[in-house]
């Protein structure tokens, strides 16, 4: 299956994996305003989506990701209204990166070239990211007289030490992907990203997705929630695919070590 939100953004569906690309490859997939409101459009997309087992996400071109469109940077921002939110509570640029993580099920991006400033919180969003070696990161907003406005303060508290955080943001600076991995920002490494991140994608795919959206819910809890709510929740997701008919044919598929014949 084929669609695409607009120019700015294509998704492929195949076998419950959706591929969802960036696609202003001539200017590194810097965001302009129709770029964040095709990103957003495919999120809402995919969240309607039920076949869907899993997302990679990645940018056409020599980079994911090169951040905010100049031109938007000479207005003095994204010449967006900031102040408009969703009923999840963000807004519009907030959106393209937090939007990932409120997806049901698990996004992988894969990372090349350049991954900067929004381009750097976008690829936050992802559940699981991998990159390139030679890829390149930086949490750019200062650089620009800006501060970090895309959801990418929420996103980085599971991820980053606070300290580290606070030097990347203040300094502007880039850094490589050995860096980003030793921080937490990234995965792991790959001289095939893309390949690999679709080849993990299929391997998820290939699992109970109830088990797996579960599993995702309760990982997004983790970060507000007191222990005894989690521990609680860990309960609440086991009841809901324990015995099922999924669950039940994930263990028979395991034992006779075929390919799970799973329902969504």
């Amino acid at each position: 299956m084929n669609d695409a939100s607009n120019d700015r953004v294509t998704l492929t569906v195949t076998e419950g994996v959706a591929d969802v690309r960036l696609n202003r490859a001539d200017k590194m997939n810097a965001i302009d305003p129709a770029m964040f409101e095709g990103i957003a459009a495919a999120i809402d997309r995919l969240a309607g989506m039920k076949d869907v087992r899993c997302v990679v996400l990645s940018g056409e071109g020599k980079a994911f990701c090169a951040g905010l469109d100049m031109a938007s940077m000479a207005s003095g921002g994204s010449g967006l209204e900031l102040g408009d939110r969703t009923a999840g509570g963000a807004n519009l640029p907030q959106q393209v990166a937090w939007g990932w993580r409120t997806l049901a099920m698990p996004v992988i991006a894969a990372v090349h070239g350049v991954a900067f400033g929004g381009g750097f919180q976008i690829m936050s969003g992802a559940d699981i990211r991998i990159a390139h070696p030679s890829a390149r990161f930086a949490i750019r907003e200062s650089y620009w007289g800006l501060v970090p406005d895309m959801a990418g303060i929420a996103l980085w508290r599971t991820l980053a030490r606070d300290d580290v955080l606070r030097e990347l943001t203040y300094t502007a600076r880039e850094f490589d992907g050995a860096e980003a991995v030793r921080h937490g920002f990234v995965t792991r490494l790959s001289e095939d990203p893309l390949g690999e991140a679709m080849m993990l994608a299929r391997e998820i795919a290939a699992r109970n997705p109830h088990a797996i959206q579960g599993s995702k819910r309760l990982y997004n809890l983790a970060a507000d929630a007191d222990a005894v709510a989690i521990l609680h929740a860990e309960t609440e997701e086991q009841l809901k695919v324990i015995r099922t008919p999924n669950q039940i044919e994930q263990v028979r598929a395991n034992m006779e070590k075929r390919a799970a014949v799973l329902e969504d």
